[in-house]
């Protein structure tokens, strides 16, 4: 491991990303349109009320890939990262779009001295991305991404079950990624 991959400290949970206080930022697996949704989207505008769909509207719409940044409103967090992640054999090529969401997400959070981000598992859910190659996506670009990022600190998976943590935890594992596996 170089000392980057040490100084960043990278965590596995199951848990709700919208309850993550102890983060700067939460990453949300937004619509092109940046308005609320099913799955992640629906809670983060849910939770942050409706300014955040306010905020976002002039920023719509966005690509599969693409990453913008927000205020959290009345989330915990300081400010969210949306990301618009591919639809499963629509949006191609998809594991790059889906490695540009992570990688732009931590580019982002770099830019704007973000220390401690949370994502979710972008495109696992309604956008229909089989996890185990998501999850494979996520940590090769996490990996990759590491020795650009001097101002983030912590990334934190957050996952909607045991089993995408499972997952997810096991993959980065697999790219040689010292992970911290929490419990909420």
């Amino acid at each position: 491991m170089n000392d980057q991959t040490q100084k960043v400290t990278i965590e596995c949970i199951t848990g709700d990303i919208v309850k993550q206080s102890d983060l700067d930022a939460v990453v949300n697996a937004a619509n092109a349109e940046l308005q609320s949704g099913g799955g992640v989207a629906g809670a983060i505008h849910r939770a942050a009320g409706p300014g955040l769909a306010q905020e976002c509207r002039p920023m719509a719409p966005i690509a599969p890939g693409e990453a913008v940044l927000s205020s959290g409103h009345k989330l915990p967090n300081a400010r969210v990262i949306h990301c618009l992640g591919p639809v499963y054999g629509k949006d191609e090529p998809s594991d790059q779009l889906l490695a540009d969401c992570y990688r732009n997400a931590l580019r982002l959070a770099e830019e704007k001295g973000i220390a401690r981000i949370g994502f979710p598992a972008i495109s696992t859910g309604a956008f229909g991305y089989p996890l185990e190659e998501a999850a494979r996506v996520c940590a090769e670009t996490v990996k990759a991404s590491l020795p650009t990022l001097r101002q983030v600190e912590c990334i934190r998976f957050v996952l909607f079950n045991n089993e995408a943590r499972a997952e997810l935890q096991a993959a980065l594992e697999r790219a040689g990624l010292a992970v911290s596996s929490l419990s909420q």
